[in-house]
């Protein structure tokens, strides 16, 4: 009698508890799919969610990189100019059409100033005090007074101390191959090595050789800094997407010991510069001279700086920012460290590997170099000569459509929007997020036909013409382009240049062709590493 009681009274509870976790779990699933009737409600295409997660299932099992999920992005609506998606409950409206994109992102890009993610700086100082992860005025002030930084004539201030960092990673590459073998080489740590190095001189003036000190200090914490693969992979999106969850768990994308390091490289610097009046052509001092309102803008020069390249977009003039913190400037070392170290180091890499997998390129890039060369007459490659070399521009732009270091980018609406388009209404209300599925556009045969093949003479003179403006976007378009692209593109030009002096690429038994790119995370990463055969040449 009693363990029927007993039993009954288990029974009970049970159903009690089972009513209350369906109850629960009912109101769980309502809420995670209240968002998903916003773009039926006006009148737009939109891809069929999932609970909770969105149309981001392959980005969260990762069985799908980024890139790929913004070319299927891209494809889901073929004909159509715009539609939406959703980022777990956020709506995104996916913008495809070319006249569309260079309408919202230049001609009304008043209402679409910012970034979407609200990073919290006060729990990442910087991370979220940085030039891209800045809002409204204070970014418009930040950019105004940086961009000076970033003009032709400033990075040819800089070609020194990237060509001495060329040089040596050069001589390392022929101490190596000393007995006319070939070098089986991983190219993304060749590169980052290159990188790290020409940041740490042409940033903060120290000398590093990370060829030979494998494990230095300024290496180190640049490559663990720049891993968003794994556990570091969710972290940034978690920072990204939840904000305030993340700081409430106590989240943050780089640890007190690399804040630390950071703070102290960049100020340490700074102080000693300003008390022993010591001037260097690199960002420090670029740096020095924004924080006391020096900086000016420049007439730039466009005629033959290259395909890639973005134009800056007036916002302003420079202005005096003296009020600028220590963790304020700090923050714009950072991103251009973390941007130098991984993403032109990236680029660089699928550069070789293509060289490598199509020996035709590789052959007519060979002579370029070897007659730039010759016109040097044994003196070391300078910056008008570099920009002399028509068709090694023409490979890395090929490079940068094939491979874009950004597969797509993003604006938040800041003010209502609404145009109309082919008869459609698209509103845009204020926090709604918009996306550039940038390697969908690269890779659309109605603009780049044959599009899976490389093929640098899309930028010949003859027939770059004939690009479809904004469907070529490597560096992002409008105000909020990538303020480094000068820097980027001239560093991987004269390593690429500087290597094939001596050395040509060719694959070797571990090169992977076709390159696929590995499935999780949001870096670019090739599925088995970036491995060649560095042969050198008969010279």
């Amino acid at each position: 009698m009693i363990g029927c009681a007993i039993s009954c009274l288990v029974s009970l509870l049970f159903s009690k508890w089972t009513l209350l976790a369906g109850i629960v779990g009912y109101f769980v699933y309502k809420w995670s799919i209240s968002t998903y009737d916003i773009f039926e409600k006006r009148g737009i295409k939109f891809m069929t969610p999932l609970p909770l997660i969105g149309n981001f299932k392959g980005l969260v099992l990762q069985t799908m990189n980024f890139s790929d999920a913004m070319k299927d992005f891209y494809n889901h609506f073929p004909t159509e100019k715009f539609f939406g998606i959703f980022e777990f409950r956020k709506p995104a409206i996916v913008i495809r059409d070319p006249e569309l994109i260079k309408q919202i992102g230049v001609k009304d890009f008043d209402h679409f100033l910012d970034h979407r993610g609200n990073i919290d700086e006060n729990h990442e100082p910087l991370f979220g005090r940085n030039l891209v992860a800045l809002k409204g005025q204070r970014w418009k002030d930040m950019r105004s007074t940086l961009s000076p930084a970033f003009t032709g004539s400033k990075m040819r201030q800089m070609f020194q101390l990237v060509s001495e960092c060329c040089a040596d990673t050069l001589k390392y590459l022929e101490k190596e191959a000393k007995d006319g073998k070939p070098l089986e080489t991983d190219l993304k740590d060749l590169f980052t090595r290159f990188t790290n190095d020409v940041i740490a001189t042409s940033a903060f003036g120290i000398k590093v050789d990370s060829l030979k000190d494998k494990e230095n200090e300024f290496y180190m914490y640049g490559k663990s800094a720049t891993d968003f693969s794994g556990i570091n992979s969710l972290k940034f999106f978690s920072i990204i997407q939840f904000p305030k969850l993340s700081k409430t768990l106590g989240i943050t994308l780089f640890s007190k010991q690399f804040c630390n390091f950071f703070r102290s490289l960049v100020w340490d610097t700074i102080r000693f510069r300003e008390k022993e009046n010591i001037v260097r052509p690199d960002m420090i001092n670029l740096l020095i001279q924004a924080r006391k309102g020096q900086l000016k803008h420049e007439k730039e020069e466009v005629d033959k700086e290259g395909y890639a390249v973005v134009q800056e977009t007036s916002i302003g003039e420079a202005i005096h920012q003296s009020n600028l913190v220590e963790d304020d400037l700090t923050a714009q070392c950072l991103i251009f460290f973390l941007a130098g170290f991984d993403t032109s180091s990236t680029c660089m890499c699928f550069t070789g590997h293509e060289l490598a997998a199509n020996p035709d390129v590789q052959k007519k890039l060979l002579a370029e170099v070897d007659a730039t060369k010759e016109k040097l007459g044994g003196k070391p490659l300078t910056y008008e000569a570099l920009q002399e070399m028509t068709y090694l521009d023409m490979v890395i732009s090929e490079s940068l459509r094939y491979w874009p270091p950004a597969a797509g980018t993003d604006r938040q609406c800041v003010k209502p929007y609404k145009v109309e388009v082919d008869g459609k209404n698209l509103e845009v209300k204020v926090g709604e997020g918009i996306m550039f599925p940038i390697v969908g556009l690269h890779h659309d045969p109605k603009y780049f036909p044959n599009p899976s093949r490389f093929d640098p003479e899309r930028f010949s003179e003859e027939n770059k013409n004939n690009i479809v403006p904004f469907t070529y976007l490597p560096f992002g378009v409008g105000p909020r382009n990538c303020i480094g692209s000068r820097f980027a593109l001239m560093e991987t030009k004269a390593i690429i240049y500087y290597i094939m002096t001596k050395f040509t690429f060719e694959v070797c038994e571990k090169t992977q062709i076709p390159l696929k790119l590995a499935k999780a995370g949001f870096a670019m990463k090739a599925e088995k590493g970036f491995w060649v055969n560095l042969k050198p040449r008969n010279t």
